[in-house]
């Protein structure tokens, strides 16, 4: 089984159109695609309430990837004057399975995403991070991101791979910039026999490596996939699908708009229809017509 959906509920206006403002989006998004990925989460860690009310505003086989909290990968190395928000390791990862308890009951968490940044290399200490990581998860499903070419270079592909088998993780492909040591190749593997996850962020090299600019979210995921990348991947995904059970599939490029675009063209060469049984995007409003010059004689 193949499922495709986005990265965010909010930043895809189109798919919004027929019902405005009156309605929360959620409940539509549920409308076009089965899953999510929740990012939000990857800022702060949320009020159980928070994600009870979206397991509520979802249908019964809607399900979620929610992203690690910052603190978990590595990001966040201190925040503002080098002070946590948690006394411990053990306390924050405690609250965010506490904030996702919810999602857990309502059977509806496909995955908590652990995307490390890309300066966690292949060392020795990094694997003994990981180890810990998954250990304080328990029995929750967890995938794995790696951003640092290391794990796949010189030779050390098949060993990051037998590492996430051996350990539980279930493995994200990633079709990103080739643009040096902070970018991954694609992996076309399955280290789970459930389930596989494949992100899409998008080929725009020049706008991947963005760091401290304050531009960076519209920059570094501005990419349109045409039908050719597309129709490549999806002879890749019904490969992987045969090394999982299922696929999740999420489209990340939504600095131009572009995700649920891309994300519904994948679902046609695919011969799947959204959960609406349609494709049929409302029309945009129509923009006043602009008076030419001296229209007003």
């Amino acid at each position: 089984m193949i499922d495709i959906g986005l990265c965010g509920w909010g930043d895809h206006s189109e798919l919004y159109r027929e019902a405005g403002a009156s309605r929360g989006k959620l409940p539509v998004y549920a409308q076009w695609f089965r899953v999510v990925e929740v990012d939000s989460t990857f800022y702060a860690i949320q009020a159980a309430s928070v994600l009870e009310k979206w397991a509520n505003e979802t249908p019964a086989d809607f399900r979620f990837v929610i992203k690690a909290y910052q603190g978990m990968t590595g990001h966040d190395r201190g925040g503002r004057g080098g002070r946590r928000p948690y006394e411990s390791d053990g306390a924050m990862f405690a609250a965010f399975l506490e904030a996702i308890a919810p999602i857990r009951a309502a059977g509806k968490l496909l995955a908590v995403l652990f995307q490390y940044p890309p300066w966690f290399d292949c060392t020795r200490r990094s694997v003994e991070i990981l180890r810990a990581a998954k250990a304080r998860m328990g029995d929750a499903p967890c995938a794995l991101e790696f951003r640092h070419r290391s794990w796949y270079a010189d030779g050390m592909t098949e060993k990051t791979l037998a590492f996430a088998r051996r350990e539980g993780w279930i493995h994200t492909v990633c079709d990103e910039p080739q643009a040096g040591p902070g970018s991954i190749p694609v992996v076309e593997a399955a280290t789970d026999d459930a389930m596989t996850i494949v992100r899409f962020h998008g080929r725009n090299a020049d706008g991947w490596v963005t760091a401290g600019r304050p531009d960076w979210r519209d920059v570094r995921y501005l990419y349109r996939y045409d039908e050719a990348e597309l129709a490549e991947w999806a002879a890749r995904l019904r490969r992987l699908e045969r090394l999982s059970d299922e696929v999740c599939v999420l489209f990340n490029n939504n600095s131009g708009g572009d995700a649920a675009d891309n994300a519904l063209q994948l679902m046609a060469m695919l011969g799947q229809l959204p959960p609406r049984g349609s494709f049929a995007l409302a029309p945009p409003k129509e923009a006043p017509e602009q008076l030419k010059l001296f229209d007003l004689e």
